[in-house]
């Protein structure tokens, strides 16, 4: 062996791929048997610069003829490579293609919704408080303005006939009370129940009398006549006429409310007596007959529907 020399050696054992070169071919190097990189593949792996389309080989290397599959068909060399050990390679996938993007919350609308709640409770607020307002002011008036059922002084009572859909009723001191036999007003005795105080004395004579003729009654049929009075501690009587007929009962005048002998101010009350009436107008005379104890007052004189108690 000299020097610079390894020994004995090949070319194709100095380059693994001599084969490819002409200078290689020379010194017998050959391809490795059975396809590149593909088993059981026909395959050869060729030259560089040995086979061209439309040129034919050189270096004296058979030539294999190439296959030509029929139109649409696979070629019968071509190998899938999902069917190499392995598998194919996964597939590069394309780039995510940039999506719209997301929108936040629309802050915008959400600040108008807060801004229209605010308002209409503010709104609701404001309303409620005027009309507790106007109610108040309503309940105010209410307090220092007297109602219908209120007296601001002593009421007319001249009138013989009743309000609407009220019976008559009058204050046996009114002018439009006729007074007859003795009988006349005074207010001396305190505690009358009429609208000035005043009232009918002289009744304690015979033919003394008190007639009422009043109009306004809806209908025929049975009322009762109201009569208010006062007895000195003790009990009296009079005579009812009604429309020109006298009652077979008489008006009792008793001693309701306890009064001392005399006294005349504690004995204020009242009575009543079943009556027919007629429809429109009517006449009632209270009177001292004969057999009655008359020594009473009289301050007021009113009408009820039906026969009360009955």
């Amino acid at each position: 062996m000299t020097p610079g020399e390894n020994g004995p050696s090949t070319p194709e054992d100095d380059d693994p791929f001599g084969y490819l070169y002409a200078d290689g071919q020379a010194r017998g190097a050959q391809p490795p048997s059975g396809g590149y990189g593909y088993p059981n593949s026909v395959s050869r792996v060729r030259t560089v610069g040995e086979r061209q389309y439309g040129q034919q080989p050189q270096y004296g290397q058979p030539t294999i003829p190439q296959q030509q599959g029929a139109y649409g068909q696979p070629n019968a060399h071509y190998q899938a490579p999902e069917t190499v050990p392995g598998g194919a390679p996964p597939a590069a996938r394309p780039p995510a293609q940039p999506g719209p993007g997301r929108r936040g919350p629309n802050t915008k609308g959400l600040l108008i919704g807060a801004i229209a709640v605010v308002a209409a409770v503010v709104i609701g607020i404001g309303v409620a408080m005027i009309n507790g307002n106007s109610d108040d002011g309503k309940k105010n008036q209410s307090a220092t303005t007297p109602t219908q059922s209120q007296s601001q002084g002593p009421s007319p009572s001249g009138s013989n006939s009743a309000a609407a859909g009220e019976l008559p009723k009058v204050d046996a001191a009114n002018s439009s009370v006729k007074l007859s036999g003795g009988a006349t007003v005074a207010s001396d005795v305190k505690g009358a129940q009429s609208s000035d105080g005043r009232y009918v004395t002289g009744l304690n004579q015979q033919g003394a009398a008190i007639t009422w003729t009043f109009d306004g009654i809806p209908e025929a049929g049975k009322y009762s006549v109201y009569v208010g009075y006062s007895v000195p501690g003790k009990d009296g009587s009079a005579t009812l006429t009604v429309n020109g007929t006298p009652s077979t009962t008489p008006v009792k005048l008793k001693n309701w409310a306890n009064a001392a002998g005399g006294d005349y101010e504690k004995g204020w009350t009242k009575t009543y007596n079943y009556v027919q009436l007629n429809k429109g107008t009517n006449t009632v005379s209270l009177s001292c007959g004969q057999g009655n104890q008359c020594d009473a007052l009289i301050d007021r004189l009113w009408l009820v529907k039906g026969w009360v108690g009955s």
